[in-house]
């Protein structure tokens, strides 16, 4: 009798384990939500909710996630990620560092797997004249930007290596590049090593293909945190990957900010652009208002927006577990019509799935979307 109990036991759990992980198992790719109820705490705005489903069409960032999920993806970086961020420059880069610019300093931890570590500060200085593009394109670390007077570009690196042996270590310093490039119109940033995958197929050690090189698999890991002041009016395109936040204070221009494991926070801003992540919240003040159409996205986290009094614009929101809160009067927007596709002699219709919303006489289109989180659009009081 105890063994019939035990078996009936065992066989209740493992149902109730199937029906719970097929019950919560979502496809995220591309950022597709439902459930956009607009709310405020005084009123509430009648906004239609948006479907539930998930369109795996339309999709943005390609990232499988579970929702609720709180740890962080670990991205293998061999594919050069690129998180919905068009790529309108080749890849050249002119110019190493020099050495001269670097202190060095050297610590052994021998409870880690990777005992010996160094540190380095990176300085440069660069003259910016003009309306230039900066790109600052990062993998391990975190990204800070500051806007002021002048026409110079200000760079800080603190180098972070960590080595599981001096050999490794050696291959550290020489794998691991940051490689500059100036031009007329263009100051890149880009930080080039073996996790980077070029067009051929072929990756900078030789492997071939993009298979498998993860954060240390080559006995070290480099962290670069960039540290940068800039002219105010500077356009940017920033992405990193892993272990840091992008913050990015007092600019003017256009902006194209994409993170993965970490948050973007952007304050006192004039330009219009987008900045998206994935496992971390996307909080925005504008000291103006977008003059042009804007799209702020991540999949675990909260999305706060900051606008200042006058704003006229037409909001379009996609949220799955959680919902819209709003400071400003709106009114509802008809959706989007749906997207036609003729597939093998059938017609395939498509909606994007979102609830709109118009603030004073409309204007830029401004999207708002994430899975797991609430999105919130707020009346600045500075």
């Amino acid at each position: 009798m105890m063994k019939a109990k035990i078996i009936v036991a065992l066989l209740a759990i493992t149902t109730f384990a199937i029906l719970y992980a097929g019950r919560n198992k979502v496809h995220a790719a591309g950022l597709l939500f439902g459930n956009a109820n607009i709310q405020d705490p005084q009123r509430v705005h009648p906004m239609a909710d948006a479907d539930d489903d998930m369109d795996d069409d339309d999709q943005d960032m390609d990232v499988d996630v579970e929702p609720n999920v709180d740890a962080d993806v670990d991205v293998d970086v061999n594919v050069d990620v690129d998180v919905d961020m068009d790529s309108e420059m080749d890849e050249s880069p002119d110019v190493d560092v020099d050495t001269e610019d670097i202190n060095v300093d050297v610590e052994v931890d021998d409870e880690s797997d990777m005992p010996l570590r160094e540190q380095e500060t990176i300085t440069k200085t660069f003259a910016l004249s003009g309306r230039k593009l900066l790109d600052v394109d990062n993998v391990n670390g975190s990204v800070e930007i500051v806007g002021g007077q002048g026409d110079q570009v200000q760079l800080v690196i603190k180098k972070t290596l960590r080595a599981e042996s001096k050999e490794r270590m050696e291959a550290a310093k020489k794998e691991v590049t940051l490689d500059i490039t100036d031009q007329s119109d263009l100051l890149k940033f880009y930080v080039n090593g073996p996790f980077r995958c070029n067009c051929d197929g072929k990756s900078r050690d030789g492997d071939n293909g993009c298979s498998g090189w993860r954060h240390g698999d080559h006995g070290y890991s480099v962290t670069m945190d960039f540290q940068l002041q800039v002219p105010r009016n500077v356009d940017l395109k920033v992405k990193t990957i892993n272990g840091g936040h992008i913050n990015v204070r007092n600019i003017a221009g256009k902006f194209s900010v994409n993170n993965v494991n970490g948050k973007i926070e952007m304050q006192d801003i004039a330009g219009s652009g987008k900045a998206r992540t994935v496992n971390g919240g996307v909080k925005v003040s504008f000291r103006e208002n977008p003059k042009e159409n804007s799209d702020f996205a991540t999949i675990n986290g909260d999305v706060d927006l900051q606008f200042v009094k006058g704003l006229a614009a037409d909001f379009r929101f996609k949220t799955f577990n959680g919902a819209v809160y709003t400071d400003f009067d709106m009114t509802s927007l008809p959706a989007h019509n749906a997207n036609v596709e003729q597939r093998d002699g059938k017609f395939v219709y498509r909606s994007d799935r979102t609830s709109g919303g118009r603030v004073g006489s409309g204007g830029p289109e401004i999207k708002a979307e994430n899975l797991n989180g609430s999105i919130r659009v707020l009346e600045r009081h500075e």
